[in-house]
């Protein structure tokens, strides 16, 4: 079966803007002029910890990034050592430990996101303000359609949100 030519060329764009975003050189570009000194595996973690409410276990914080524990918890001490992080007691559970993003660490997430903000900017200069909107409209319905479809089939573990 054939697919549709609008799903062929759908992926075919996914494909291009991934490999755009996960570039290390774009990353260290981004870094270098954000003044931050965060690697590229630190980075969607501290994204997800800017983003949380409140502090997060260990295992979700993996869950969330669908990876394994062991790397969460290396990168967790690694970003505890530069004073982005920090753990905090687990309320829910004396024995455990949460983590948070420290003032420091939200500074620095915050400099990268806008720089990441004032590239896309300059890049879509040309593009009508109801066109970017309606970009980010279809993106968060896509991503969101994306996480129900594959939390439906039992392909992510508990809900996830876009970031």
């Amino acid at each position: 079966m054939t697919a549709p030519e609008d799903m062929i060329e759908l992926e075919r764009a996914l494909t291009r803007i991934s490999h755009l975003l996960t570039r290390a050189r774009q990353h260290d570009r981004t870094v270098l002029a954000a003044g931050v000194a965060i690697d590229r595996a630190s980075a969607p973690l501290l994204r997800v910890l800017a983003d949380a409410p409140e502090p997060m276990r260990l295992g979700a914080l993996a869950d969330r990034l669908a990876v394994e524990a062991p790397h969460v918890t290396r990168q967790v001490q690694r970003l505890e050592r530069t004073g982005f992080l920090e753990r905090v007691p687990d309320p829910d559970d004396g024995r455990a430990q949460r983590v948070r993003i420290t003032a420091k660490g939200a500074e620095a997430v915050e400099s990268v996101r806008a720089v990441g903000r004032r590239q896309m900017a300059e890049a879509l200069e040309d593009w009508a303000d109801e066109d970017r909107h309606l970009l980010a409209v279809l993106c968060h319905r896509m991503v969101d359609d994306f996480l129900r479809h594959a939390e439906d089939n039992h392909l992510l573990g508990p809900r996830h949100t876009a970031g």
